[in-house]
């Protein structure tokens, strides 16, 4: 009998699965971010003024590890990744160059291309696939942009048009499954803080569509994490309160669905700009600004598929704020 490519078989002498690739059986072999790296490693971009990279084992607690440095200085930026690369925005320079690093590894970022259209003030606005990179809205002096561009993280080159989001405006927090990007609340025109959560399917093009409201009514500069089915965000400026103010407030949503962000706990102190990301189990957030404009060197974490409030993790190299981060074990993986 024919065996067709793409054939399947457990191999009882071997114990192991094995492909049928056209011509011979192949085993089977599966990788994960802590085969490749000793656990998910989550990667810290950038903050006010410094050009730092810096990295940690999520699923271990310590403090941060010098990775390297981008090419410049690096703030108000967007990071992304597969499973061994990771993409950052320049967020400081209209024009929207990025730059990347090859995860397991340390040392110095390269040069990766730019975005399609002209923005900066980008913040957090990135998320991804395993394949395809997001990027979502920015911001141009006075001008807000509604742009998505998409990537392909595997190679080095400019991004391409996908579509609009539902309302033009910066410092989003995107998260992401596998098939679907979101993206959180955001200044709008008139710098104000929206309460907007909007949608798009990664895999194809085109506009994004309404997902929900955020639990904190109005909310900018927060910071995303995901696992594959649950997004968190963490603390951000609100408008809950009559004076725009920081929380300690962490949301939660249920990506494959749509509706509003419910609370999940507290952060141990109020704080914007954090940098965030995640492994399967556990959502890291590192560093911020709290409402007295004090930056802060703490990383907290937690349980993804629980509630409660974060708990200590370590410390970054040194307090930063409008910092950046993601992970070779997100929930876009």
């Amino acid at each position: 009998m024919s065996v067709k490519a793409g054939a399947l078989r457990f191999n009882t002498d071997s114990n192991k699965l094995e492909l049928y690739d056209g011509n011979q059986w192949t085993q089977i072999v599966a990788t994960s971010p802590e085969a490749q790296t000793g656990g998910a490693r989550g990667v810290f971009f950038g903050g006010f003024n410094v050009n730092t990279i810096q990295y940690v084992t999520i699923s271990s607690t310590g403090n941060a590890i010098d990775f390297g440095d981008l090419t410049t200085t690096n703030f108000n930026a967007g990071a992304c990744a597969s499973s061994t690369r990771a993409v950052c925005t320049n967020g400081r320079v209209v024009g929207g160059s990025m730059e990347y690093v090859t995860i397991s590894s340390t040392g110095d970022a390269s040069t990766f291309g730019n975005l399609s259209a002209s923005r900066s003030i980008i913040a957090n606005s990135m998320c991804s696939s395993s394949t395809r990179g997001i990027v979502a809205g920015g911001q141009v002096g006075p001008v807000f942009n509604n742009t998505i561009d998409y990537i392909t993280i595997s190679s080095e080159g400019d991004a391409i048009d996908f579509g609009d989001l539902t309302l033009s405006r910066a410092r989003i927090a995107c998260l992401a499954s596998s098939t679907r990007g979101i993206n959180i609340g955001g200044y709008k025109p008139s710098t104000l803080p929206t309460n907007v959560i909007d949608f798009i399917t990664i895999s194809t093009t085109g506009n994004a569509a309404d997902f929900g409201d955020s639990a904190t009514s109005t909310i900018t500069q927060a910071a995303p994490a995901s696992n594959s089915t649950r997004g968190i965000f963490f603390g951000g400026l609100t408008t809950t309160t009559p004076a725009a103010t920081n929380t300690t407030q962490i949301d939660y949503l249920t990506i494959a669905t749509l509706g509003n962000s419910q609370k999940f706990g507290d952060l141990s102190s109020n704080r914007r700009t954090s940098g965030a990301t995640s492994n399967p189990t556990r959502a890291i957030c590192g560093g911020g600004e709290d409402n007295a404009g004090v930056s802060t060197n703490i990383i907290e974490y937690v349980s993804i598929s629980t509630l409660g409030n974060a708990v200590d993790f370590g410390d970054l190299t040194s307090a930063l704020f409008v910092i950046t981060a993601t992970s070779n074990g997100h929930g876009g993986l």
